[in-house]
């Protein structure tokens, strides 16, 4: 299991059911695991499975099959689906997936001009990975060009931000919808919702993800049939008419419009936090699921298979994130929260401190995961634990799933 955060975290878990699980490098509140620090492909497995992003657009995939291994993970071809907005948003067209209207620029004065001729809000995005975070979503034609100017110029995201994506902003409810595929087949998992700001209602600026929750009520039958037929399989299609073999996990952003269904965005990996509150409701052999997938052989009798009980999750962040986290703080509580049943906590940004005791590491530090027979429930029980844990200015949002179904933000 390759990564080291709370997706990671839950993957390991759900994987542990029926073999035998390294983290690679994990963290030290990944209690139970066996670490290992060096590169990945250097240990001895029958499957890797790769969680974040930037291993799989560095081509740690197609290392792990160069050397005879397994792997559930794009290529670095495929990848390129998330290494990339601008190469993204061209597929989406090539193979008719319905998408906002978009533009690319590498120069400021076509992306000012382009600012001032279209009507906003406009959703201006880094070319390249940003962590999540480099996303901004603005009405204001004077924040959309400071924001424009400081990505192009690599002050705001480096490298990453030296192209940009200018689309326009799209409203509705949003819907996360991610599929194992193994490059010609693809089976959903259950729907879920994420929260990406990082104020209670939608405030503040984007980040990672601070909860989601699962199931979503909308998202039934039908319309995961549509997110499927029109969004999901064109785009397996159009990867293999390029002759990439995406075998790994789709995540598909998906925003209900009033004119139907649009692509936000495609990942190229299990979404963090919806794979915290997606795997707790997996019923079924995770490994043979994935194994399937990485060997091309999806079928029926190993898809996945969801309970019906609901999970959610909240993220409990360092003071400062996203902007300007502030890491370095004693955790405290964490047990008595492990502890309370239908409770997991996932530990994301975490690392050893004086005497053994887990500290802060990062921005994102734990989720906390309820599970119950229905969200509200699922609800409460994080809530109660997530009030169990402390260190100094500790954050994390109130509203988690308080109004599931509707807009989230």
């Amino acid at each position: 299991m390759v990564g080291s955060g709370g997706r990671e975290h839950a993957l390991a878990v759900a994987l542990a059911e029926t073999a035998e699980v390294v983290v690679v490098p994990g963290n030290p509140g990944m209690e139970g695991f066996e670490r290992f620090d060096g590169p990945a492909e250097r240990v001895e497995a029958d499957l890797w499975v790769i969680g974040p992003e930037a291993p799989l657009v560095e081509g740690l995939a197609d290392r792990v099959r160069g050397r005879g291994g397994l792997a559930f993970g794009p290529g670095a071809d495929g990848a390129r689906l998330e290494g990339s907005k601008a190469w993204m948003k061209e597929l989406l067209v090539a193979a008719r997936v319905p998408t906002a209207e978009w533009r690319t620029f590498a120069d400021p004065e076509p992306a000012r001009q382009y600012l001032r001729a279209v009507p906003g809000p406009w959703a201006i995005k880094t070319d390249g990975l940003a962590a999540g975070k480099g996303v901004l979503v603005t009405g204001s034609r004077d924040e959309a060009t400071r924001d424009v100017l400081a990505k192009l110029s690599g002050a705001a995201f480096g490298d990453a931000g030296r192209r940009v994506v200018i689309e326009e902003a799209l409203s509705g409810p949003e819907l996360s919808v991610i599929a194992i595929c193994d490059g010609r087949r693809a089976y959903p998992l259950a729907a879920a919702q994420d929260f990406k700001r990082a104020g209670d209602g939608g405030t503040g600026p984007n980040t990672g993800g601070m909860g989601a929750y699962s199931p979503v009520p909308f998202a039934g039958e039908e319309l995961m049939g549509q997110v499927m037929e029109r969004a999901i399989l064109p785009t397996l299609h159009a990867l293999h008419k390029r002759g990439i073999m995406y075998r790994g996990a789709l995540y598909a952003g998906i925003m209900l419009t009033e004119d139907g269904l649009k692509v936000l965005e495609f990942n190229v990996r299990f979404g963090d936090p919806e794979a915290q509150v997606l795997l707790p409701r997996w019923r079924g052999d995770v490994v043979a699921s994935l194994t399937a997938a990485a060997q091309g052989a999806l079928s029926d009798q190993n898809a996945p298979a969801f309970s019906t009980d609901a999970a959610v999750c909240v993220v409990l962040a360092t003071p400062g994130y996203p902007d300007a986290p502030r890491p370095g703080a004693h955790i405290e509580g964490l047990e008595e929260a492990r502890s309370v049943p239908g409770v997991r906590v996932y530990a994301a940004g975490v690392e050893e401190g004086p005497a053994g005791h887990l500290v802060t590491a990062g921005g994102r530090v734990l989720d906390v995961v309820g599970t119950g027979p229905d969200v509200a429930e699922a609800r409460r029980l994080a809530y109660r634990a997530a009030g169990m844990v402390s260190w100094p200015d500790m954050v994390y949002r109130s509203d988690i799933a308080e109004a599931p179904a509707g807009d989230v933000a």
